[in-house]
């Protein structure tokens, strides 16, 4: 018996700004078993996808890496062994996308698939850079329009139009000068205000405004390069008083954000709603600790102690193989470090008695005998990492508090992390955050002396507490900025301010 194929899911993944992607794409993502993406494709969205293979098809370095008869025969191929193959691209697969080639190549071999609408770059990237595409009294259509011309039909195809609305026109780097010279031959007024838009919806989105008429020197003073889009008509003066997304306070600062692949979400949003060029950088890879064997002992604990997601898992694992369960934690006392530790065991409809602002050994236990009294004599259970650092268990020990730690998860170094070192040092950061002692140590060893010596006289360094700062200084780098609350929004908070301050 033949088996039967898998589905294909054409899926718009925006023109950019991760953010930008549907639910329905972010949905299919979770769920996919292979992922066929191009370089319009912003690869972060592929974090949706931890369980997918990825195969790039693409273009890089200037080189078409496959035709589209490849991409085509490659969809049909992985629909003949997989069950949901996600093709992802840029913007939306049906407005220049080639979405409907490959559609039709899809159907006529019976290959089942649907078609994900992404947002359009013709839309969003002229919102990006504060221009309505449509506005009463100025415009009343707009007409979408590859910049792929200058063939014998470029002409005919531009006849065609409605000229008095707004014109949006993809990929016209290499063809503006021919597009601005048929849009002044049709009789489109030299003195119609036009926008470029380099990278838009992305951190080092850059927007440039003029006339039609002075398009291509506009174009060529500033050295505007793919991908860009043109905009025509009148709603583009509009930006003068619409511009939002440059005029954010890190709007053109790019962060580089270090920290364990299965953290940091929170401080990359915050940085980019604040509108920074962030650089994801994983320096930590978290693994559960080998098993000890013997079941765990919450008996006659005063306080559960938990710095980390990772360690209320392990608590609750340790719980589990023990044949306990929650009700095992009833009367003692809960303390959580961090928001996410503290969500983390809210998800099990467990709130915890005390939550610190600041991770610093002393605030810690001093918040911890403001609330439940002297920890002398007290039993502490601290799961935490292998080897995390012992301020904390060496300041309860210090006020005699008898500590037992449990080794909730190892760190070390993320593996095959060459090409994402080069992206680092291509990416030249004017930022860098640590969020725990480990992701500065093992920058170090991940960047060896030359490449930290280098980051070092290019960016400033964020810490988000006093054991990521000193971590970081223990390796030579100067931390400039730490927030008096060791949280991500805090964190962020700080960056704008010292940029405020220091403009870089």
């Amino acid at each position: 018996m033949i088996p039967a194929p898998g589905k294909v899911y054409l899926v718009g993944a925006g023109p950019g700004d991760p953010g930008l992607l549907t639910v329905r794409g972010k949905e299919l993502l979770q769920r996919a078993d292979v992922v066929v993406y191009d370089s319009l494709a912003n690869e972060a969205l592929l974090a949706h996808a931890p369980r997918a293979e990825n195969i790039f098809v693409g273009k890089r370095s200037g080189r078409h890496l496959l035709t589209q008869d490849d991409i085509n025969r490659i969809l049909i191929d992985q629909a003949g062994r997989s069950g949901a193959v996600v093709r992802l691209k840029g913007g939306d697969p049906f407005v220049f996308g080639r979405g409907g080639e490959e559609a039709l190549a899809l159907a006529a071999a019976g290959i089942p698939f649907e078609v994900v609408p992404g947002v359009s770059a013709g839309i969003a990237v002229p919102a990006y850079a504060g221009i309505p595409v449509t506005h009463r009294g100025l415009s009343g259509s707009v007409s979408f329009i590859t910049g792929h011309l200058g063939c014998d039909d470029g002409a005919v195809a531009l006849d065609r139009l409605h000229l008095q609305g707004t014109l949006v026109f993809f990929m016209a780097s290499a063809t503006l000068e021919f597009i601005a010279g048929e849009l002044l031959r049709l009789e489109r007024p030299a003195q119609t205000p036009i926008a470029l838009v380099e990278s838009g919806t992305l951190g080092d989105q850059r927007s440039y405004f003029g006339t039609l008429g002075a398009a291509v020197a506009l174009a060529r003073d500033n050295d505007i390069r793919p991908p860009m889009l043109l905009i025509v008509g009148e709603v583009a003066a509009l930006h003068e008083k619409l511009a939002w997304f440059e005029n954010r306070p890190l709007y053109g600062r790019r962060v580089a954000v270090t920290h364990a692949r299965t953290s940091g979400d929170d401080l990359v949003a915050g940085l980019r709603e604040r509108g920074a060029d962030v650089f994801e950088f994983p320096t930590v890879e978290i693994a559960p600790a080998a098993p000890d064997g013997g079941p765990i002992d919450v008996a006659g604990a005063g306080w559960i102690v938990l710095t980390s997601v990772n360690g209320v898992e392990t608590l609750f694992e340790r719980l589990a193989r023990s044949g306990l369960d929650a009700r095992a934690l009833h009367g003692i006392r809960l303390c959580t470090v961090g928001v996410k530790t503290a969500v983390a065991l809210e998800r099990r409809s467990i709130r915890a008695e005390a939550s610190p602002e600041r991770y610093e050994a002393k605030s810690v236990v001093d918040l911890l005998e403001s609330i439940g009294g002297p920890v002398a004599g007290v039993r502490i259970l601290l799961p935490r990492a292998d080897i995390a650092r012992a301020g904390l268990s060496d300041e309860l020990r210090r006020r005699g508090a008898d500590v037992t730690e449990l080794h909730a998860y190892r760190t070390g170094i993320p593996k095959d992390m060459a090409a994402q070192v080069e992206l680092l040092a291509a990416f030249a950061p004017q930022y860098v955050t640590f969020t725990s002692a480990a992701a500065a140590r093992n920058l170090a060893v991940m960047l060896g002396p030359d490449g930290l010596k280098g980051l070092k006289g290019t960016a400033h360094f964020a810490a988000i507490g006093p054991v990521a700062a000193e971590a970081a200084r223990a390796i030579g780098l100067r931390v400039d900025i730490e927030p008096s609350v060791h949280r991500a929004a805090e964190m962020v908070a700080a960056i704008a301010e010292w940029d405020r301050a220091h403009p870089v």
